[in-house]
């Protein structure tokens, strides 16, 4: 294998790229960047996320751009103002020692006018997402009749994303005879139709196999109960002391809602979806990249162009639609050499999904069992011994607190001491999985179905709560409730914690609750004189959502307003904003 100062790079640029680190360059790396600094032709290259793309067009980008010219001469459009945003500083790394290169990164949820004035002052590279883009053209705030070079990165997911239309219209503003770089993990028949259509004569260059999963990515999957994802994910959590993971959900609201729990539970995580505001995102993001947050919360689009640096975990609570989302999600990780493992929680009837993926893929999804207590406090004991064994210890600012310390400690000997000392962080992790129970489902028993089972406890059995009572509620989302807040205003009636209560089904005019078994008793008493904005609250035992309310509690009854409401689940829609 080569290194950088081998493929012809220009000295100020190889010095700043040697500043950063970079030292041999990865497969995409050696095999586009001398391509492109010799040949005029346009490139389709193929190569999985994470392999270094950025710096494969980047690096001969910069050495295209004349500072002394102060238009356009460069256009890399992305899907995501994630993506644009880490591009920008990319190139602006690559630059350092160029003087005059100007790089703008454009997109929306920033503001347009201080982006007008950026590409006013004199940009020469406009790094953007497609609809910002026609934004400015449609406002002639940029003018592309000079660009050299379109790039267009993650090219398979802006046509997943649905910009086809968008990147006609911005290609059909540049010049006939630009070069275009056209980047993909997949090479779908959108991306040949982008190819045929929009590029001259070109020259594929391909890494790894077509829609191939990286090698340095370790594919697994575990099965569940699909109400039992979420005790799942925490017991992944808890089992890996020193996770840092990106979690994948398929809506937004999901996404927020299940960030929402696990921080209620005491876990380091926030969510990314596009309802948030770019500063919102910003401030997320931030935290992540500074791993203040362990876990990211986040849709596929949202997690676009998120490149951040020693990813452990890919983790998919919700299995995506089609391979090329989930070649995506998992090449978050394994990046830049690294390893790492992408984990499937699913229920019993998305197996086949695996298996479509392993032959979509060509690779091996390994089964992994949901880790039991003991497993977990095993390894918590063991992680804390070593943070033990490796703090450092600051002699000269302790050695003032000593002699307190030993006077107070020395009834205790070294054993004793010990436990303590071990019981002070690992107590809660006893009690939590004292007696927990198995998760798995054990798909070889030919009797398996999950309707037929005994509804368990849906959090932890180390209590004395026993089976699961379904609950039936005359509450719904007609009444301004979504899971969380029904959540909250149960906890808030009952005295309850989360603990005791588990899977909630929402309907339009009412709801169905899971309760913890020697709780439901006494939960409907505290219900006895309820009554919400005026109305009377009525509960009683349910049929676990399966078939409507119970025959006493009819939704016709004249406890409840006629607010025009359906009975039947309404279909939603979410389309994520870009």
């Amino acid at each position: 294998m080569s290194t950088f100062s081998e493929l012809g790079i220009r000295p100020e640029i190889l010095n700043a790229i040697t500043e950063l680190g970079f030292v041999t360059p990865t497969p995409v790396q050696e095999k586009a960047i001398p391509h492109m600094l010799t040949s005029a032709k346009d490139v389709v290259a193929l190569a999985q996320t994470g392999t270094g793309k950025t710096a494969a067009f980047g690096i001969p980008l910069m050495h295209l751009i004349d500072p002394a010219q102060r238009n356009v001469q460069a256009l890399v459009l992305a899907p995501t103002r994630e993506l644009c945003v880490q591009i920008t500083r990319d190139f602006e790394s690559y630059s350092k020692h160029l003087p005059g290169v100007k790089c703008v990164p454009v997109y929306g949820g920033a503001n347009i006018r201080e982006q007008m004035r950026g590409i006013q002052r004199g940009a020469n590279v406009v790094v953007a997402t497609p609809g910002r883009l026609i934004d400015l053209i449609d406002r002639q705030a940029i003018d592309l009749s000079n660009v050299k070079v379109a790039v267009l990165d993650e090219a398979d997911e802006m046509l997943n994303m649905g910009f086809q239309e968008d990147l006609t219209t911005i290609l059909e503003k540049t010049p006939k005879d630009k070069r275009t770089w056209l980047f993909s993990a997949t090479m779908s028949s959108e991306v040949r139709r982008i190819a045929k259509n929009y590029m001259r004569e070109f020259d594929e260059l391909s890494v790894g196999r077509s829609n191939a999963a990286a090698d340095a990515i370790k594919h697994m999957y575990s099965v569940v109960m699909m109400r039992d994802r979420y005790l799942a994910l925490k017991r992944f959590v808890d089992a890996e002391p020193d996770l840092f993971a990106i979690v994948f959900c398929r809506t937004k609201q999901d996404t927020q809602e299940l960030a929402e729990n696990l921080t209620r539970d005491n876990y380091n995580a926030d969510a990314i979806h596009g309802d948030l505001s770019q500063q919102q995102r910003d401030r997320v993001m931030e935290r992540y990249r500074s791993k203040s947050l362990q876990m990211l919360i986040a849709t596929d689009v949202a997690a676009r162009g998120i490149d951040v640096s020693n990813v452990s975990h890919v983790i998919h609570f919700d299995l995506p639609g089609e391979v090329e989302s989930y070649t995506h999600r998992s090449g978050r990780t394994g990046r830049a050499g690294k390893t790492g493992i992408s984990l499937s929680i699913i229920g019993s009837k998305d197996v086949h999904k695996i298996r479509n993926l392993e032959r979509q893929l060509k690779t091996h999804f390994a089964f992994t069992r949901v880790p039991g207590g003991a497993e977990i406090c095993e390894r918590q004991l063991l992680t804390l011994i070593q943070k033990i064994k490796e703090v450092e210890v600051d002699e000269e600012g302790i050695e003032r607190f000593m002699s307190a310390v030993q006077l107070d400690l020395a009834g205790f000997d070294r054993e004793q001491l010990i436990k303590r000392v071990v019981s002070l962080e690992f107590n809660r992790f006893l009690e939590q999985y004292r007696e927990a129970r198995d998760l798995n489902v054990d798909l070889a028993r030919k009797d398996h179905n999950p309707r037929e089972r005994v509804r368990e406890k849906t959090e932890f059995a180390g209590g004395s709560g026993g089976a699961m009572r379904s609950m039936f509620i005359n509450l719904g989302s007609a009444d301004g409730f979504d899971k969380g807040k029904m959540l909250g205003y149960l906890c808030g009636i009952t005295g309850l914690t989360n603990q005791h209560i588990g899977r909630i089904t929402m309907k339009d005019m009412y709801s169905f609750v899971d309760i913890e078994g020697a709780h439901f008793d006494e939960v409907l008493g505290h219900f006895k004189a309820a009554n919400y904005k005026g109305r009377k609250i009525r509960v009683d035992e349910g049929n676990g959502g399966t078939s409507g309310p119970p025959r006493s509690s009819s939704s016709s009854s004249s406890d409840r307003p006629n607010n025009g409401y359906s009975d039947k689940p309404k279909k939603k829609f979410h389309k994520e904003r870009y």
